[in-house]
């Protein structure tokens, strides 16, 4: 009789040898990008999105890598002591790397690439937590989303489960008084940021923010401090 797949054994020092490994070829790999541009970056997100991230990697591809996540195995790459620091002044780099920021390499020249980043923004729907810019208010009659197309009934379910006092009427989704779903200068909640979702307001913006830099030529180069505007991210969540 052939044994169940849940019955296999899995060995806990081959699990870590392969995690090893992966780590040591994360670490070859950032130290080859040093070598093959010219300057290293540290950067942080406003309102994080890995499609905006996946943006900048397309209009960069060729001329740009950037990193974004997994601190801890970046700042051994790139030497967390004045002994082990894999190119001299990459140890302040190194410092720096604490919380939700990130390395972008280039060979472009700092005065374009912060030009080209200073005007690189993409819209995104607020999450729970974030700050409304705006009130938004619904008047009464059938919910329209953003493009001032009512809802199908089907929908009904998930805009009372936001909060919204809906019931149909002929069959479309409304609501028989004007209803404020955020004000401005609210946090929003998770229920006000997905009825946001649902009707199709974004009211985020995602921009990266350039801080501090590195070249062999110039050394380290102290720039903005990024640890005010950094957003949470997944340390185990590894873009490259």
């Amino acid at each position: 009789m052939p044994k169940s797949k849940r019955s296999k054994v899995v060995s806990l020092t081959k699990t870590a040898k392969k995690t090893l490994d992966h780590k040591k070829a994360l670490v070859d790999s950032i130290r080859d990008s040093i070598d093959a541009n010219t300057y290293v970056w540290l950067f942080s997100v406003g309102d994080m999105r890995n499609d905006g991230l996946q943006d900048v990697r397309k209009a960069w591809k060729g001329t740009g890598r950037i990193i974004y996540g997994k601190n801890k195995v970046v700042a051994k790459a790139l030497g967390e002591s004045v002994e082990t620091e894999y190119k001299e002044g990459l140890v302040q780099m190194a410092k720096r790397l604490k919380g939700p920021v990130g390395l972008f390499l280039t060979s472009w020249e700092p005065k374009e690439t912060q030009e080209w980043f200073s005007t690189f923004s993409r819209p995104a729907f607020a999450r729970m937590g974030a700050i409304a810019p705006k009130t938004i208010t619904l008047e009464a009659g059938p919910v329209l989303n953003f493009e001032g197309e009512p809802f199908p009934h089907s929908m009904e379910p998930q805009l009372r489960s936001c909060g919204l006092g809906t019931k149909l009427v002929k069959g479309v989704p409304s609501i028989e008084e004007s209803y404020v779903v955020c004000k401005k200068g609210e946090k929003l909640s998770a229920e006000k940021a997905r009825l946001l979702l649902l009707l199709g307001h974004m009211l985020a913006t995602f921009r990266v923010k350039l801080g501090s830099h590195w070249s062999e030529e110039e050394g380290f180069v102290e720039g903005d401090d990024l640890s005010a505007d950094a957003e949470e991210v997944d340390e185990d969540a590894m873009e490259e």
